[in-house]
């Protein structure tokens, strides 16, 4: 209900902005808003009637804001490029800063660096400076070249590479080159500075035991968080640590032998190391291709074994089938067999003979060498011939 009337309020003022929602809403804090809206409690609470009287709250002031890119587009300007602020320089104290400042009064945060290899280390700490207040106006201050080979060592970019990377950082509202390494009343004056933001680990450098010493008893400190497990002195050893590699690397991608500040033998050296690995990569290759070639075939012969069991088996069972003890075959012979006996035994007379009554008489033979059966007559003799009955059948 509160954003609601909110987003009414917004509608009747006119601010049309998704920065100036964003600064009111989640910078401003509810106390700005509370501010701004009890200055125009009257007219607001007359119109809010009105419309209630009128059949409620208009339904479009309930609809959804549509998606804008609330990023910069522009990088951040250099402070000695801006005009200079004419009123009085006053600070405001923490509780203020924190209670929310007025529209046209910003929080002025400063934060000072290096800022040499600008990495995600840098960018949260500067978030975190940009976050201290509702609203925050940061000011980053790069040291220059002279002053860091001086008091910390050599750097990786220089100078004007290390502003252009700060001021591309989004939380970053202003750049100030060449700022002083110890920060001096004069210097927080003429930046109108509110409050120095920096993690709270004492910064030994320039024969102090911490450059921020006088910043704190001033009350002026806003401590923020490092970023464990980056930083630029990690990224240098890991380029040191693996020297060879890198060199290897620009020579292969076109940077010449006195670019990279090589020797003419160490350039042969890389050289050879190179071709070396690239015969290592080929064994490896030929190794791996090797080994999904076994694999391969060893993953046939497998297949192609439990085929040939299945084959077999397949075969033996249709063999013992066919030519077992009790397979197809015996039966076969078994079947032709009686067949064979069947097709050349003569048929079996009948078991009871047919009464004599019914058979049929049956011609009586008289055979010469048979005298004694009852069916033949003895032969007569009469001289040399023989005559009978038997002759004449």
């Amino acid at each position: 209900m509160e954003y609601q009337l909110y987003k009414v309020f917004k509608a009747e003022m006119g601010w049309s902005s998704a920065y100036d929602m964003k600064e009111r809403r989640v910078q401003g804090g509810n106390q700005l808003l509370d501010q701004e809206m009890e200055a125009h409690s009257s007219d607001f609470s007359r119109k809010r009637k009105r419309e209630e009287l009128n059949g409620g709250v208009k339904a479009e002031c309930f609809r959804k804001l549509p998606r804008r890119t609330l990023g910069l587009t522009e990088p951040a300007p250099f402070a000695d490029e801006l005009v200079a602020a004419k009123a009085p320089y006053v600070r405001v104290s923490m509780e203020e800063a924190r209670r929310g400042t007025p529209e046209d009064r910003a929080v002025r945060v400063y934060a000072d660096g290096i800022f040499d290899m600008f990495h995600s280390g840098h960018a949260r700490a500067l978030m975190q400076a940009k976050c201290l207040f509702p609203n925050t106006h940061l000011i980053v201050g790069v040291c220059s070249d002279d002053l860091t080979h001086k008091y910390k060592g050599f750097t990786v970019m220089n100078e004007d590479e290390r502003y252009d990377a700060v001021r591309h950082c989004r939380y970053v509202d202003e750049v100030v080159r060449n700022a002083p390494w110890t920060l001096t009343p004069e210097f927080l004056a003429e930046h109108r500075i509110d409050f120095v933001a920096h993690d709270d680990i004492p910064y030994t450098s320039a024969g102090s035991d911490d450059v921020y010493e006088h910043i704190k008893k001033a009350g002026m400190f806003a401590p923020t968080q490092r970023t464990e497990g980056i930083s630029t002195s990690d990224i240098i050893t890991r380029i040191v640590r693996d020297y060879d590699v890198y060199v290897r690397r620009n020579l292969q991608r076109g940077y010449t032998a006195k670019e990279l500040n090589v020797s003419f033998i160490n350039e042969k050296k890389y050289h050879l190391q190179e071709h070396v690995d690239k015969v290592k990569q080929k064994v490896r290759d030929v190794e791996e291709k090797s080994k999904e070639f076994v694999q391969k075939v060893e993953e046939k012969s497998i297949d192609l074994i439990q085929k040939w069991e299945e084959k077999s088996r397949e075969f033996i069972g249709n063999f013992l089938q066919l030519f077992g003890p009790d397979g197809a075959l015996k039966h076969m012979l078994k079947e032709g067999k009686c067949r064979m006996l069947q097709a050349i035994s003569p048929r079996q007379s009948p078991s009871s003979s047919p009464v004599r009554e019914e058979r049929s008489p049956s011609p009586a033979f008289r055979l010469p060498f048979f005298t004694s059966s009852p069916f033949f007559s003895p032969p007569h003799h009469s001289g040399s011939h023989y005559t009978g009955k038997e002759e004449d059948d």
